[in-house]
């Protein structure tokens, strides 16, 4: 791969509730996880993952985010109905740095760096060690997890030609 060419991957994604969804090509070496108190702000967590997709391949297949301007420079995108962040856009740029979140199958995109250090947690890199509670469909959580599932309104990590369905 020279310099000019990246990994690239195309992939939908959306809103937990369906009712923004979109399709893009990711430039996967820009996939990152940035710690500044701004991402932290405009996710509600200690950091918010970005992969981004050049302006041109970004494609709003249902419905359309609500931007706030987070700075002058900076637009953030989320779905009006049920609040999932969606995107980071520096409006001087030619691309959109999307939620790795709110990706179909983020667990393929692997960030490449961190940014935005200044804000990161001072215990971050001990998050690793933390026991692991199993899943949320096992033990004492079972028959809560199967009371969300039969009232789940999130919509599958696919897209659909309806929502709801």
């Amino acid at each position: 791969m020279t310099d000019t060419e990246h990994e690239t991957l195309e992939m939908s994604g959306g809103c937990q509730c369906g009712a923004v969804r979109y399709h893009a090509i990711l430039a996967l070496d820009t996939a990152h996880l940035c710690h500044c108190r701004m991402c932290q702000k405009a996710v509600g967590n200690y950091f918010e993952a970005l992969v981004g997709a050049d302006n041109a391949t970004l494609v709003w297949t249902r419905g359309a985010p609500t931007g706030f301007m987070s700075s002058q420079f900076v637009e953030r995108g989320f779905c009006q109905r049920c609040g999932t962040p969606l995107f980071y856009r520096d409006v001087t740029a030619g691309h959109t740095s999307l939620t790795i979140g709110s990706l179909d199958h983020p667990a393929v995109v692997r960030p490449c760096s961190h940014d935005g250090i200044e804000g990161r947690m001072p215990w971050f890199a001990d998050i690793v060690a933390l026991p692991d509670r199993g899943r949320t469909e096992d033990g004492d959580s079972a028959d809560w997890a199967a009371a969300i599932e039969a009232s789940n309104r999130q919509h599958p990590d696919h897209d659909t030609n309806d929502w709801p369905e």
